[in-house]
């Protein structure tokens, strides 16, 4: 995965070239990129010129200071007036417009941001969001009455009900492992996964990063080692993608979902769900697709 620099660079350069992107709307972030240069980051940190340029692109209320952008981070002037612009363009004429012209450029996007996640487009879906994406795979995998599948107590709400859901209507067993704040390292948070699956364990779901503590798992330790014994991982990456450094094939995981509005600064409403190609015909969809499309993701 490309650190954030590069990320940032390569957007700048990819949206004036767009037909509906005007290049005033990257002034600022034009002017940031030569300031920051090759700098270290600790480096440009500190530098409030750099700075300065950066909050200049956003359309902020300057009476507060917003410390929750986990939730939702502000969307730079650039992606707004893009926004804005696509939506005008879209109804200039519905089906010419967004069914001819923006639809098709979906693959496109599909197949940039596939590139700057490390994995195959083709395990790729664009989604909402990562509650959108992990309860595709939640929904997805098939499980039978007793069969368990393992989680924490500190993974996100959403996630824990969706299972608590499955556990009602289909009798599968939800069980969920504690650990301490602050953890005692990762060999810790591993061996309390380890210890915890059973013959019937089925299925794992874990945060990359959770949102509560901030607490980072090993997942490339837990996905071989699940692997090894046949279990599916998901890993709820809502706030790990392009909050660090790192490529989903390096993870290991089955299924991997995030939401693109948090640490990417993406629109609202802009996620990815991550399915490993050999697990794909077997997750069956929230929304029901033909047969043809069975052994792909769009």
């Amino acid at each position: 995965m490309t650190n954030r620099r590069q990320f940032v660079s390569s957007m700048i350069g990819a949206g004036v070239s767009l037909p509906v992107m005007r290049q005033s709307a990257f002034q600022h972030l034009f002017r940031a990129e030569p300031i920051a240069g090759e700098r270290p980051a600790l480096s440009v940190a500190e530098d409030e010129t750099y700075w300065r340029e950066i909050q200049r692109a956003f359309d902020l209320d300057r009476t507060m200071i917003n410390l929750n952008n986990g939730y939702c981070s502000p969307s730079p002037r650039p992606v707004q007036d893009a926004m804005r612009r696509y939506l005008d363009y879209t109804d200039m004429g519905p089906y010419h417009t967004m069914v001819a012209t923006l639809e098709r450029e979906v693959e496109s996007v599909r197949r940039r941001l596939a590139q700057a996640a490390g994995c195959d487009p083709e395990e790729m879906a664009i989604t909402r969001n990562a509650s959108e994406s992990l309860e595709n795979a939640q929904y997805g995998v098939d499980l039978q009455r007793g069969d368990e599948v393992l989680t924490t107590d500190q993974d996100y709400p959403r996630m824990l009900t969706t299972f608590a859901q499955r556990q009602r209507r289909e009798g599968i067993v939800l069980k969920t492992i504690s650990f301490p704040v602050p953890t005692l390292g990762m060999d810790d948070l591993y061996q309390r996964f380890e210890k915890a699956i059973t013959p019937r364990t089925k299925l794992i779901l874990f945060c990359h990063i959770t949102n509560r503590t901030g607490q980072i798992f090993p997942v490339k330790r837990i996905c071989q080692m699940a692997r090894s014994k046949n279990i599916p991982v998901i890993v709820d990456g809502a706030h790990a993608f392009s909050h660090f450094p790192f490529k989903i094939s390096d993870l290991d995981c089955d299924y991997y979902g995030t939401s693109l509005h948090k640490w990417t600064y993406a629109p609202v409403g802009t996620g990815f769900l991550y399915v490993r190609k050999s697990r794909i015909a077997s997750t069956y969809s929230m929304m029901a697709s033909s047969a043809t499309d069975n052994a792909t993701l769009t």
